[in-house]
């Protein structure tokens, strides 16, 4: 009996930063889906707001996802910056561009995930 609890509590342990990396993605592709509508809006100060909020999730998903999910969402990372540091000069388009390439590699993320 004392063998199984830390079996489950390694188990439980597993299955709780997986959903924590879920939730994070969640919330990085609602946010990016958002900087990429503001960008075609040509509002790239509002794309910037929302790439920062996406960029912060991605990072936090990015500490416990593994493999083919973590590839996809350190590019994403990547592009989001990419997203930011476009839209804080005001050049609307390729930050729009850049916000399109993380969604992208956030909904691979999340259907490599699946």
């Amino acid at each position: 009996m004392k063998k199984l609890a830390p079996f489950f509590a390694g188990l439980l342990l597993c299955l709780s930063t997986s959903v924590f990396a879920e939730e994070h993605l969640n919330q990085a592709i609602e946010h990016t889906t958002a900087a990429v509508a503001e960008g075609q809006a040509g509002k790239a100060s509002s794309l910037v707001t929302h790439a920062k909020a996406g960029l912060e999730h991605s990072l936090a998903a990015s500490i416990v996802a593994k493999s083919v999910p973590k590839n996809h969402i350190d590019a994403a990372s990547k592009s989001l910056q990419d997203a930011i540091d476009h839209g804080n000069l005001n050049h609307a388009e390729p930050a729009t561009k850049s916000a399109e390439e993380a969604l992208g590699h956030l909904n691979a993320a999340k259907e490599a995930t699946k």
